[in-house]
């Protein structure tokens, strides 16, 4: 494989090459943990919307972007290299729930933005840190119905999801990401609308930045909600010639480790991520989830002494706590090697 000429994160894929690089954990899970009031999700400047907005962590950038700092610069503290922008809903498809879709692009950039000064503030000449800006699913599906009583029915077009994603992508990029990362993947025709509004965007602005792509399987079938296995969802997304494939979300490490198996050896050209759940929902946990940061970081150990993974990180219920965890665990192990077929 041949990675394009990026104009950003040149160092990154050198970087992978030599070790495993960090990715931050949850953004809902840390700021559940600050029980905000309604109040504090609207600021001053909505505090006369028309609309309850608490849960719309996405506008936190926009009325208390000081939490979201001190989020990414937890994360960064903990040994994080790559930090996600708090932008998994903030696209005019998912903010349509709360009649905020106006917004989109605005807390785009504003998160970027926010993500870019704390990774500029920790970043040194031998420890680089990186942007992602994230892209998540949206809450309707071009694959899948909505009434089960008529699996034809669909709530969304693909026109309707490109147009989302080319807005978010744009306001991503201009805010200051380094990368961007179509995440937590159920459908792979939404993921497929992103990357196609992606490639878009670089042709009107060239701009390259390297692409992440990231898919959930989400039980023990081993595929994504739209149906498809691991290797048919690598093979579907492979066109867009992604600087890493890997998993998130839905399964803790050790019920994702057969399906990181499968994808590393498809994808023997491409880096490997992985971020899994810290373990199961516990509603009596501090953080919703039963994984504490040594067990977690544990299991990414041996993802990497198996030779499996490049970059590492947390999902759902993972705090600083875990990510340093996670770090101290895998620094000593070596990265992925990629392997190329045609020199064998």
């Amino acid at each position: 494989m041949t990675l394009p000429h990026y104009t950003r994160a040149q160092p990154l894929p050198e970087i992978l090459a030599n070790r495993i690089v960090i990715l931050d954990g949850a953004m809902g899970t840390m700021v559940q943990r600050l029980k905000l009031t309604e109040a504090q999700f609207r600021g001053e400047r909505f505090k006369d919307f028309h609309k309850d907005v608490k849960g719309n962590n996405e506008l936190l950038v926009l009325t208390m972007p000081q939490v979201i700092s001190d989020i990414h610069e937890g994360y960064l503290a903990a040994g994080a290299d790559l930090i996600e922008t708090d932008t998994f809903g903030a696209t005019t498809v998912a903010q349509a729930d709360y009649d905020m879709q106006d917004l989109a692009r605005e807390m785009n950039v504003a998160a970027a933005k926010l993500a870019r000064a704390a990774c500029d503030k920790f970043s040194t000449p031998d420890k680089p840190r990186f942007v992602i800006g994230a892209l998540g699913p949206t809450p309707k599906t071009a694959s899948i119905s909505p009434d089960v009583n008529d699996p034809g029915a669909r709530n969304i077009t693909f026109e309707q999801l490109r147009a989302a994603y080319h807005e978010q992508a744009s306001g991503l990029i201009e805010g200051g990401a380094d990368v961007l990362m179509v995440e937590t993947i159920f459908d792979t025709l939404n993921a497929k609308a992103a990357l196609f509004a992606i490639e878009e965007v670089y042709e009107e602005t060239g701009e390259c930045l390297p692409i992440i792509i990231s898919g959930t399987v989400t039980d023990a079938s081993g595929r994504i909600l739209s149906g498809q296995t691991v290797t048919a969802f690598w093979h579907s997304v492979r066109h867009a010639n992604p600087l890493a494939i890997g998993l998130n979300c839905a399964l803790g490490a050790a019920l994702m480790r057969p399906y990181i198996q499968e994808l590393a050896k498809v994808a023997p050209e491409t880096f490997i991520s992985c971020y899994p759940n810290a373990g199961l929902p516990n509603p009596m946990s501090d953080t919703g989830f039963d994984e504490t940061p040594d067990v977690t970081s544990r299991l990414l150990h041996e993802f990497a002494a198996e030779g499996l993974v490049n970059i590492v990180g947390g999902c759902c219920g993972t705090t600083p706590e875990h990510i340093q965890a996670i770090a101290q665990a895998v620094v000593p192990v070596a990265t992925r090697k990629l392997f190329y077929p045609a020199e064998a």
